[in-house]
This record gives structure tokens, sequence and C-alpha cells, in this order.
């Protein structure tokens, strides 16, 4: 797995969708996933009971992505979430154009429409 900077793995991310857009249809899709991350990389180990103590921790945000056997991921700190959260949005926005809108029927067969009232 690459740990990229937040810019990087957008635009890696690009270069996934437009590769997954390229595959023959029903052969990939992309997989996404985001989870909090405090920076650890080893397990803590637990501690008695007599030594409870908290440590203030900032918390950060892991986001993975994959296609295939290319696996890209990323960390995004609590003061950049604003700004990749805002460019993530507009990735996605651009990306996603292969879904299918679903019909909307009536038990009688009819299409459904809404009566001012």
């Amino acid at each position: 797995m690459v740990l990229l900077e937040s810019d990087a793995f957008l635009s890696e991310l690009t270069r996934l969708f437009q590769k997954q857009k390229n595959l023959p249809a029903g052969c990939g899709s992309i997989s996404m996933t985001m989870k909090r991350y405090d920076g650890r990389t080893k397990p803590k180990p637990r501690a008695s009971k007599s030594q409870h103590h908290h440590e203030p921790v900032e918390y950060k945000c892991l986001i993975r992505a994959s296609l295939g056997n290319k696996k890209l991921s990323t960390v995004v700190g609590q003061k950049d979430v604003n700004k990749f959260q805002m460019a993530y949005a507009n990735l996605l926005k651009g990306n996603i154009d292969g879904l299918k809108k679903k019909e909307k029927k009536s038990a009688k067969g009819k299409v459904k429409t809404a009566k001012a009232t």
C-alpha cells in the first residue's frame, strides 16, 4: 500500500477512476474506506488497572482506495479535513457518471406525479 500526501492521493485517485472506466463493464470497482487514525502503527499494550491515564490525542482520518491490486492511502489531519473533503467531493462529482436512474412506478404501472397543494 502506498501512503501519499493528500494532493497526490487525489490525483492518483483520478487516474484510478479513468483506469476503471477503460475496463470492460463489471470487471472492476473502486473500493474506498475511511476510518479514524491516531498515528500508531503498533498496537498499544494493555495498561494495568492502576495505570489508566488518558493522553490527549489528535485523531486523523485514514483514507484508502483500491482497484484490483492497486492500493492507495493517505492520512488527513484535523486542520485539513475541510479542504480535502471539498476536493474529494468535486472529484467524485466529476467521475461518478455510470449510475443508472431508477424509475418510480405506482401499483398501476404509471409514473407518479406530485400534486400541487
